[in-house]
């Protein structure tokens, strides 16, 4: 520990001698806990109980940050409750499930009523005590209905308060922040800003209509009791990205993460050089430990899912003052809500409503590839030296279709693994469970998303009838190619030598002559933007499912053109694509009476699964 960290604890140990010690604090002492590090987990967990900043210590036991004099982000919130909250938590369900979600879903309703400030963790009692007397002196004034004015722009909705009762929660803000500073000694900044309650943020500007009429159901009018919510976070993952744990992960080795369902890990998408493809490097909450961890294993969490609910008052002049005052904050998810589960019935009916009365486009990514798992020398590991293929391994693919220019090209143009077949007609078992009426089909040259589109077919009962159509504009960017050159595909006549049912009369937007080594993001861009285009002229029908099956790039750039949406900035562009899963899926319909395309739920989930080591069994034999 630095001297001055040292020196810092020092003074935290001579205040607490000298006064008092709060009771939640004394059982960890007398377990033999520094007092540092037991006011550490304390304002960690909320101070609800000693018991649960036991077992904040014990996760945190190998925490290599246990020592730091690292403190908590504290900030204010005026959180609605009652008929409104319940208003609220309909409208967040249906814009998530009709508009997909925007930064609104990150935390729950409510007013800010201050910025983010730190407070040492031996003050945080005090910090209690000033939410307690600014809401006391406030409680006479607090307006029995806080008026609110519905507001929309192109990027924001939401709810604006106005006049004298917007006037008597700036006060409660501005007294709240003066009772700290003498009291917790913290800088807080009141909000200066209009107080406004969003609704919806950095959506898509197509979504708006949509949005505002979801929003005209919540009227303002309906009862509440406003309570003043103090949470707290982690300062150090204020910008990084939230994961959720949903399946249980044992480490394989020792710089991985052990995963529970429900654990939130913090990742910065900044840093993640070192994490090969499917893998990420992250923080866990619950431990305070860094490792690796499979993406698959995760879903992407709300900002507010890992805030911690400290203590709230309660303005109502109909509740005693035993529970109005300084309540004791419950668990951290109280004010989280989820979309309530709906059986799969329902959805499949849904699903099949949505592609019967509207023109789609389901973009795919193909399954998982060879190389993918067994590395850029996979075909050294399954050549004679004459030539020939075998297969060393059950997650190499049974045989290799023939080319006439010999087995060395699959090393550009590689084919799925087994695991990657199994995907594909997982995903395409699914597809049909859900209803969607397919009426084409369309594929980049690559031969694993050729075969992805086969599998689909055949699982769709569609393999006879409906021929591939292969556009080479939907190649990903050759920028990412390993071999700086445009892979050499296998030819159509080859691919129906294969068995592959390929439309040779489709006359595509981009003719494979045309693809160009190394383009710039620009040019690549322009080239989706052109496909996309040319696929969907070449489907007249006005309803059904154009299947485009492609790779994790294509996902953004076959879409966005769609929407209307400009492309996005380059960097952004790879974090996203990187974080794709094989068979990940955007599917767009198009709404005709208002002339524009819009981005909807896929009709079926995504398929998640672990990594299996490679396993040699005379090692596991002779090994003492």
């Amino acid at each position: 520990m630095a001297a001055g960290e040292t020196h810092l604890y020092a003074k935290v140990s001579n205040k607490l001698k000298g006064r008092s010690t709060p009771s939640l604090l004394d059982p960890l002492l007398a377990m033999g806990f520094p007092a540092h590090t037991a006011l550490k987990a304390l304002a960690a967990t909320g101070r609800k109980t000693a018991e649960e900043a036991w077992d904040w210590l014990h996760c945190h036991r190998n925490d290599p940050s246990l020592d730091d004099p690292i403190p908590q982000e504290y900030g204010l919130f005026l959180c609605p409750t009652g008929p409104l909250l319940e208003k609220l938590e309909e409208f967040w369900r249906e814009s998530k499930r009709q508009c997909a979600k925007n930064r609104a879903h990150e935390v729950f309703p409510h007013v800010t009523l201050c910025d983010f400030f730190t407070c040492e963790d031996q003050k945080v009692e005090s910090l209690y005590e000033a939410l307690k007397r600014a809401g006391d002196r406030t409680l006479g004034s607090f307006p029995a209905v806080v008026p609110l004015v519905l507001h929309s722009s192109i990027s924001y909705l939401g709810f604006f308060l106005n006049g004298s009762p917007a006037e008597v929660i700036r006060e409660f803000a501005v007294t709240f922040a003066t009772e700290a500073s003498v009291l917790a000694d913290c800088t807080v900044k009141p909000c200066t800003k209009q107080l406004h309650l969003t609704l919806a943020h950095k959506f898509y500007p197509h979504h708006q209509r949509t949005l505002e009429q979801l929003a005209r159901a919540i009227h303002p009018g309906h009862s509440c009791q406003w309570t003043a919510t103090l949470y707290s976070r982690d300062m150090r993952f204020v910008h990084y990205q939230t994961l959720r744990a949903i399946f249980q992960y044992k480490p394989q080795n020792v710089d991985e993460l052990t995963l529970s369902p429900g654990d939130y890990i913090f990742v910065d998408p900044t840093q993640q050089e070192e994490a090969s493809e499917g893998w990420v490097i992250g923080v866990s909450q619950r431990t305070g430990l860094r490792g690796f961890l499979p993406e698959n294993y995760t879903e992407r969490a709300g900002e507010a899912d890992t805030w911690v609910k400290h203590r709230t008052y309660t303005f109502s002049l109909a509740t005693d003052s035993s529970s109005r005052k300084d309540g004791e904050g419950g668990s951290r998810h109280d004010l989280e809500f989820h979309p309530p589960q709906t059986s799969r019935s329902f959805s499949s009916i849904q699903a099949l409503q949505a592609t019967v009365a509207r023109k789609s486009v389901l973009v795919v990514r193909h399954g998982e590839r060879v190389d993918q798992v067994f590395g850029r020398l996979w075909l050294q590991q399954c050549s004679t030296p004459d030539g020939h293929y075998y297969r060393p391994d059950l997650n190499f693919p049974c045989s290799l279709p023939r080319r006439s220019n010999g087995i060395q090209h699959f090393e550009n143009d590689p084919p799925l693994s087994s695991c990657g077949v199994f995907q594909s007609r997982t995903a395409g078992a699914a597809l049909l469970d859900s209803g969607v009426r397919v009426i084409s089909v369309f594929t980049s040259p690559a031969l694993r998303c050729v075969q992805t589109a086969k599998l689909l077919l055949e699982e769709l009962k569609l393999e006879k009838q409906m021929k591939i159509r292969v556009e080479p504009g939907i190649f990903e960017w050759t920028k990412w190619e390993a071999s700086k050159a445009i892979p050499t595909f296998m030819s159509l006549e080859e691919l129906k030598e294969a068995s592959f049912n390929v439309d040779t009369e489709y006359r595509p937007a981009v003719p494979l002559c045309r693809l160009r080594p190394a383009e710039s993001y620009a040019e690549y861009v322009e080239r989706s933007s052109a496909s996309v285009g040319r696929i969907i002229s070449a489907c007249p029908q006005d309803t059904g499912v154009i299947l485009v099956v492609s790779h994790g790039s294509a996902l953004d750039s076959c879409t966005r053109p769609l929407l209307g949406l400009p492309p996005r900035d380059c960097g952004d562009f790879a974090q996203l694509v990187r974080k794709i899963p094989s068979l990940g899926m955007c599917f767009c319909e198009e709404n005709k009476e208002e002339g524009k395309w819009e981005l909807v739920n896929p009709p079926v989930k995504t398929l998640t699964h672990g990594s299996n080591a490679a396993f040699n069994w005379r090692n596991w034999i002779l090994s003492d």
